[in-house]
């Protein structure tokens, strides 16, 4: 009987310390929704160590780029509670309209101001800015200034965060650069459009992309077109997504005779504040690799 006694005795201080502990956590004050993956990491790094502020990434982590996303009646419901929408801006959030027309005094961070956008050859502005290091630091800096204005009380921390990412992401750009220098082939060909901001700034040249729409196959013309220019050019990499099927990239590398890479835009990963780091250290591992 003592022994029971014990038991549910012990039990009762358990749940009772388990309860107290919870009504003594910090309550959220500050909302930070973003609108997709490379965001949200950009966000992580900016917060972090701010027990209050909670960062929610409104698509999820293995959504990828946002082309033609339709908005969930909980995407909305997740964004009309947050203080601050981040988004990426430069028209990747195509739904952007919607969400201002239903939430009218939302605050918006448009991280992409001041970036000089580039047009691909319809004359259509190019959304995949942060695949460039420097856009992506010129990126967290517009976030962190968003979130001071929005949140004064946090504005040391969120800049002090800032520039000490900003630096681990200039120290990379660097090393790349570095070791980039000295390939000499720089002729590649790429699917989907995320790679025009990442090719200017390492020196890249893409002669074609193969598929611009990434949620679609290219046509037997296009592949067959392709396969004629890679047999042309001499051109010997072919550099598909991780997060899309290589089938198309490996009938073009079977009957061409190039090699299929994987070059990462930073649209999918792991909750982890080193995401964007890695996966921009793992292109640069691929890219010694596949045009030395």
């Amino acid at each position: 009987m003592k022994k029971l006694t014990a038991v549910v005795l012990a039990a009762v201080i358990f749940f009772c310390t388990a309860g107290c502990a919870h009504r003594t956590e910090k309550p959220i004050r500050f909302r930070v929704v973003t609108s997709f993956y490379p965001l949200y990491i950009m966000a992580l790094n900016i917060t972090d160590g701010v027990s209050d502020v909670q960062v929610d990434n409104m698509a999820g982590q293995q959504a990828g780029c946002l082309h033609d996303y339709q908005l969930r009646s909980q995407d909305m419901k997740n964004i009309e509670q947050a203080d601050v929408f981040v988004i990426n801006g430069a028209g990747m959030e195509n739904f952007m309209d919607k969400v201002t027309a239903q939430l009218p005094k939302l605050r918006v961070i448009d991280s992409s101001k001041g970036i000089t956008l580039v047009k691909d050859e319809s004359g259509e502005e190019n959304p995949h800015t942060w695949v460039s290091i420097t856009n992506a630091i010129r990126q967290v800096s517009n976030i962190a200034e968003g979130l001071a204005e929005a949140d004064p009380a946090n504005t040391a921390v969120y800049r002090k965060n800032a520039e000490e990412y900003e630096a681990k992401l200039s120290l990379l750009r660097k090393k790349m650069h570095e070791e980039l220098s000295s390939i000499s082939n720089r002729d590649i060909i790429t699917f989907h459009e995320a790679f025009p901001y990442f090719a200017e700034e390492f020196g890249l040249n893409i002669v074609r992309v193969v598929n611009r729409e990434p949620d679609s196959q290219p046509s037997a013309r296009e592949l067959a077109e392709t396969i004629r220019l890679v047999r042309a050019s001499g051109i010997k990499t072919i550099f598909a997504e991780p997060q899309y099927p290589e089938s198309a990239a490996n009938i073009i590398a079977k009957e061409s005779g190039a090699a299929v890479y994987s070059l990462d835009p930073a649209v999918t990963g792991e909750n982890k504040k080193d995401a964007y780091l890695t996966a921009m250290e793992n292109n640069l591992t691929v890219l010694k690799k596949a045009l030395k």
